[in-house]
């Protein structure tokens, strides 16, 4: 049985009084490689199945925002739960359970041939990505000294911002040479791999832990829910952008628009070198607020100019832009939340992203069926906007009221 200061591992010095942290230990390193393979599984879907849904089954685009939602409905049903589930036991088995069944859930893809098939498909998928990224991030808060949160937070995030790059080029040109099941079978093995990952985390068992029956708090961290509206607010036009990006680039004529996810990562990647190490010396505002004005322009100039330059040159600037708010936004969470409730705080945060990345992808369907994707990325422009000012007016004075100090 590992005691946690294995997961908290420290540097010894000769005179024995001083201690560095270390952030790259052997279970921080697996649990950054499982992340990377479950997301790259799926965002692997995320640039090929609108165009599936279109141009193959004939659907039409305000379908294809719904059956493309319908994995955040997932989500939403089951992170709740997940984070009281994380915080009551182990989280390891949580993690394994959950992570099986949704790689096991890419097969139903190579059956679904219908908007109806495909919502249900998506929506158990989702269900289960919500409780494995839930527990996944939790063991993760765990095994990253808390003096370098913000920094782990970073590079831990940084996973999913290149399987979100990465995943995109590899899925369009399998289904542009194979078609859309290949492509399924891919992200399958995938995932598989990752589920292989897992088992090599090592992580002690956990007691389970009473909570007081029908408290709020069992499913929400109720100090965060200014910050979660914030990053409600945020995440609608990233939805947007990775669910239909690809086509938006078609109507405005960019050759390869497949590459946006490039230059995000690039940017993405830059910006969390920084930004999370800012956040551990006190600049948590000052990297927040700058992040959201920084996002509000670049989707702004993404929307209103329509040529190759401007598309690849938004894309680095919304990754920088995210690069830098998602670290800091996370550590609002966790930093009002005790130990035994990071689950709970983990899900908050995730449940307010997904549900963004939801409406995100609703309503570009819906804006694009009735105007066109220019419109709907103005629309997200004027969200992230929001954003800054619920920031600005109650998540700041929010987070100095409940912070908890280690």
């Amino acid at each position: 049985m590992y005691g946690w200061e294995y997961f908290h591992p420290y540097l010894i010095t000769k005179d024995m009084n001083e201690t560095k942290p270390v952030l790259w230990n052997r279970n921080f390193i697996q649990c950054c490689i499982s992340y990377f393979l479950m997301n790259f599984s799926f965002y692997m879907l995320m640039p090929t199945m609108p165009v599936y849904l279109v141009e193959v089954l004939k659907i039409n685009p305000s379908e294809v925002g719904v059956a493309l939602s319908s994995y955040s409905i997932g989500l939403l049903c089951v992170r709740p739960f997940s984070g009281y589930l994380v915080d009551c036991f182990s989280r390891k088995p949580l993690y394994l359970f959950a992570f099986t069944v949704f790689a096991c859930m890419f097969t139903g893809y190579l059956f679904a041939t219908t908007v109806l098939t495909i919502m249900a498909v998506r929506f158990i998928q989702g269900g289960f990505m919500g409780m494995t990224s839930v527990s996944g991030n939790t063991i993760a808060i765990d095994v990253i000294p808390s003096r370098r949160r913000g920094e782990g937070m970073g590079f831990y995030g940084l996973t999913i911002n290149l399987a979100m790059s990465l995943a995109p080029l590899v899925a369009i040109a399998v289904y542009d040479r194979y078609g859309f099941h290949p492509l399924v079978l891919v992200g399958l093995a995938i995932a598989l791999v990752g589920v292989g990952s897992v088992c090599l985390i090592r992580y002690p068992k956990r007691e389970k832990v009473e909570r007081p029956p029908f408290s709020l708090d069992r499913f929400i961290l109720v100090k965060a829910l200014p910050t979660a509206l914030a990053y409600l607010l945020s995440a609608i036009p990233y939805g947007m952008v990775v669910s239909f990006v690809v086509l938006y680039g078609k109507e405005i004529n960019v050759s390869n628009p497949g590459y946006f996810f490039i230059f995000m990562a690039i940017g993405v990647g830059t910006a969390r070198l920084i930004s999370g190490r800012l956040v551990d010396h006190g600049k948590i505002h000052l990297v927040s607020i700058s992040a959201l004005v920084f996002l509000t322009l670049s989707f702004a100039v993404f929307a209103l100019f329509h040529n190759e330059i401007v598309f690849f040159a938004s894309a680095l600037a919304i990754g920088i832009g995210f690069g830098v708010c998602v670290p800091a936004i996370q550590c609002l969470f966790v930093n009002v939340a005790p130990h035994h409730m990071r689950g709970t705080a983990t899900s908050t945060y995730l449940t307010s992203f997904d549900f963004g990345v939801g409406i995100g992808m609703l309503a570009a369907g819906f804006i694009a069926s009735h105007a066109d994707l220019a419109t709907a990325y103005l629309v997200g422009a004027g969200c992230c906007l929001v954003s800054l000012l619920v920031y600005l007016r109650w998540v700041r004075p929010s987070y100095e009221k409940h912070k908890l100090v280690d």
